[in-house]
């Protein structure tokens, strides 16, 4: 991307380039996680207007940190062919807009989680901005390796979120979903470091597979894998899940040891990508057992919705 395009004449701005801002599919992972927090935090359903309001004021400031990442990374998103097109990188959204935006998205969620939620997780989403927008985007992500394992404790906050939208308390249950998404960052990220390993290096960014190399980045994806797995057993052995999710977990951690092995082994031309994007189903798929196994399949095998949101008899 050239700098006249940074610095010619405005281009055509649509609502789409502040909602890209915002990176909506990242938002929605975090949500997910979010909600299962909220749920996990009550053996019924959490009130539902509740969870609606904790959930957009998590969504605004998720997206307000976001937006501040656009922002900070301009002009290496204007190098990187994976980002190049973003909005602020392209000067579609002028600086000044932009800072604009994430000012008020984050100000609005602030206000809706201490209106109508409470005011710890208010608080624990302002750390988390603070945490992920600045300490992470502006010095930890360009002063060490180890950037996306410290900084994964920013991203893994989300179940703590919904727990504490519920409870107003921060929990050992909550913790422990808050560590497994620690656990999981490191082998999710790092293969799509791998991938884009050359435009890290040109960027001078200090990514694992930059500064130490391809292999080595790898065997960490291993044996982080296997980190992540026994850490994903934990809710099963406490007591916090049962047999549903302990069957599930099994099952996508094999699966993600699977994808870790065929990279290690170099054995599969797209294995980087793959593993990558699996890591996204694999969370996916682990929250929602996580969430059928704590109530919904209960509920149903009971035959007895319960009717705090209209279902039921």
């Amino acid at each position: 991307m050239s700098q006249s395009t940074l610095a010619g004449a405005p281009l055509a701005l649509s609502w789409r380039d502040y909602y890209e801002m915002c990176k909506p599919r990242v938002v929605m992972l975090m949500l997910l996680s979010a909600a299962v927090g909220s749920f996990l935090a009550t053996p019924t359903l959490p009130p539902l207007g509740l969870l609606l309001w904790s959930l957009l004021g998590i969504a605004l400031v998720a997206g307000s940190a976001a937006a501040v990442n656009h922002l900070a990374d301009a002009q290496i998103d204007a190098r990187m062919a994976r980002t190049q097109h973003r909005p602020v990188a392209t000067g579609r959204v002028p600086f000044a807009k932009g800072a604009a935006f994430a000012a008020a998205t984050g100000a609005l969620g602030m206000v809706v989680l201490f209106a109508f939620v409470n005011p710890l997780t208010a608080w624990l989403n302002f750390a988390s901005w603070v945490g992920y927008g600045f300490i992470y985007t502006l010095w930890l992500k360009r002063a060490t390796p180890q950037n996306i394992v410290i900084g994964g404790l920013f991203g893994a906050a989300p179940p703590l979120f919904g727990w504490a939208a519920i409870t107003g308390t921060v929990e050992p249950g909550a913790l422990l979903l808050v560590l497994i998404i620690f656990a999981w960052t490191p082998p999710h990220f790092w293969p799509l470091a791998i991938a884009r390993k050359d435009e890290y290096e040109d960027i001078a960014m200090p990514m694992l597979p930059v500064t130490h190399g391809e292999q080595y980045t790898k065997w960490h994806i291993f044996f982080y894998t296997l980190i992540m797995i026994a850490t994903t057993l934990l809710p099963f052995a406490i007591g916090m899940s049962g047999w549903l999710y302990l069957a599930a977990a099994i099952a996508l951690g094999l699966g993600f040891l699977y994808w870790s092995v065929v990279l290690l082994l170099d054995r599969h031309p797209r294995a980087a990508m793959e593993t990558f994007r699996y890591s996204i189903l694999y969370l996916m798929l682990l929250f929602v057992a996580l969430l059928v196994d704590h109530y919904l399949l209960p509920q149903f095998v009971a035959g007895a919705l319960p009717t705090q949101w209209g279902f039921g008899a």
